[in-house]
């Protein structure tokens, strides 16, 4: 028997507004760990190495992300282990239908047709054995030509979901007819479909034939198909890293592949199973989610951090750079992080969405980037800022080094805490220990860089009239930047 060819693929766009404070548009919540020690993408990537079996040859993950994320992305996976055979980069979000399509022209590049394996980045899966199981029986289902879904039973009436629509069968173990996709009920809508039985929460994991979403995307949506033909037909090669044409993608329209394609399949003859998944599954989509899955206390209390609770009951409080004390408070959700704080009704948790929309007609920072800003060099801490001045705490990791570049705008005084700095400013090169500095006058040409084998860290203190993160002009950068 000729073993299954499977292509694991992981769609790792969104911004995972829902988590804000903790998730943000820079760093969002599929990098995060919210459940275990391992990043949500981390562990949807350690999930589909187990797929391989006797009759499944898995191959490396694809990795569909934004450009944005890239070093996220890539560091993530090298601190688990796992190389991937490509990571496929869009320069701006367009919903999964145009990065599903991504994955199945790079997947048929190879000459094959095989079957694609796709799961969002930011779900977590408390039986991985029943999760291997259920996705290796979906494999083979979809070898023969069928799209497969994977559906959730409903333990609860769940507003925050879409739905699945099966056909009833007593026996759960097999695939069964998608009858219809049910949009997020109201919470009575909900309760019927708890009672009904025949009702599953979508999963967004799809086991399918590359050849098979494309033909169902060119009879539904030819015009997403064309364009992203169009966009992968002019790509660039940069090592792992895969970059469709940026104009040519941009005009892609944007679409779910649940809206694209897979709504559409039950009522034109188009054959869609669902197979069920009792694997202990959750997406995180909002905080109340994530009190669902944590330990609690005896009083249903989760805490993360420096957290003092006092006559309160099933809260989550979650302390990131300081004490947080909640006296007297039923179903919450209190998060802190270093620059904002958000107190909510635990039940009304999808509502956060509407504080980062806020934020963003704002213009306001808070919703795009934390305070702690990692960089493919390492990271910094924007500690403190005032008029015409911003101070900064640096680290940058061994053997790294920031790009070539000036500032038309602002000088910069630099400190080194611990390690060794090597700095060149201007025709000048030197090395600076801990408690030596440097003063970087404006527009002069500079860069610093970690000769050594530990953490460099330096306190960076900034002056001038402007002191935005684009006041920067690059020469040289070891990572491809530009901006």
């Amino acid at each position: 028997m000729i073993p299954l060819q499977i292509q694991p693929v992981i769609l790792c766009g969104g911004a995972g507004v829902r988590l804000w404070p903790l998730s943000r548009a820079g760093f969002p919540k599929q990098f995060l760990a919210l459940s275990g020690n391992e990043s949500l993408f981390q562990q949807a990537a350690r999930r589909l190495t187990q797929l391989a079996a006797q009759d499944i040859v898995a191959l490396a993950p694809l990795i569909v992300g934004n450009e944005a994320h890239r070093f996220l992305m890539l560091e993530q996976l090298r601190e688990c282990g796992i190389t991937p055979a490509a990571v496929l980069l869009e320069p701006s979000g367009r919903n999964t239908a145009p990065a599903l399509t991504l994955a199945a022209l790079a997947a048929l590049d190879s000459g094959a047709d095989p079957v694609l394996v796709v799961t969002p980045a930011d779900q977590i899966v408390g039986d991985v054995p029943a999760f291997t199981q259920a996705l290796q029986a979906a494999i083979r289902v979809a070898a023969e030509g069928v799209m497969v879904i994977l559906g959730i039973r409903p333990d609860r009436p769940e507003t925050g979901y879409g739905y699945i629509h099966a056909q009833k069968n007593a026996d759960e173990k097999s695939a069964l007819r998608v009858e219809q996709f049910v949009e997020k009920p109201d919470q009575q809508t909900a309760l019927r479909y708890l009672a009904a039985g025949d009702y599953y929460w979508n999963s967004g994991i799809f086991v399918l034939r590359a050849s098979v979403w494309l033909a169902a995307l060119e009879r539904f949506r030819p015009d997403i198909a064309l364009a992203a033909r169009t966009a992968w037909s002019v790509k660039t090669l940069d090592d792992k890293l895969v970059r469709p044409g940026k104009a040519e993608f941009n005009a892609i329209p944007a679409d779910s592949v649940d809206y694209a394609v897979m709504e559409k399949c039950p009522g034109n003859h188009l054959d869609l199973r669902m197979l069920p998944l009792a694997a202990d599954w959750n997406d995180l989509g909002a905080w109340d989610a994530v009190w669902q899955v944590s330990d609690k206390d005896a009083a249903g209390n989760v805490s993360v951090g420096d957290v003092m609770l006092t006559d309160s009951r099933n809260s989550l409080v979650h302390a990131t750079s300081r004490l947080v004390s909640v006296v007297g408070m039923d179903n919450v959700i209190v998060v802190e992080t270093p620059d904002a704080v958000l107190v909510i009704e635990r039940s009304r948790s999808q509502e956060v969405k509407q504080i980062v929309a806020q934020l963003d007609a704002r213009q306001r920072e808070e919703h795009q980037l934390h305070r702690k800003v990692h960089r493919p060099w390492g990271w910094y801490d924007s500690i403190d800022e005032g008029h015409h001045f911003k101070v900064k705490r640096i680290m940058v990791r061994p053997g790294a080094s920031l790009s070539l570049q000036k500032h038309r705008h602002r000088a910069e005084h630099w400190v080194v805490v611990s390690g060794t700095a090597e700095i060149v400013c201007g025709d000048k090169t030197l090395r600076l220990s801990q408690n030596q500095s440097t003063y970087i006058p404006l527009g002069e040409t500079h860069r610093l860089a970690n000769p050594g084998d530990i953490p460099l860290e330096i306190i960076e203190v900034q002056s001038g009239a402007y002191l935005g993160e684009d006041d920067i002009v690059r020469f040289e950068d070891h990572y491809g930047r530009t901006q």
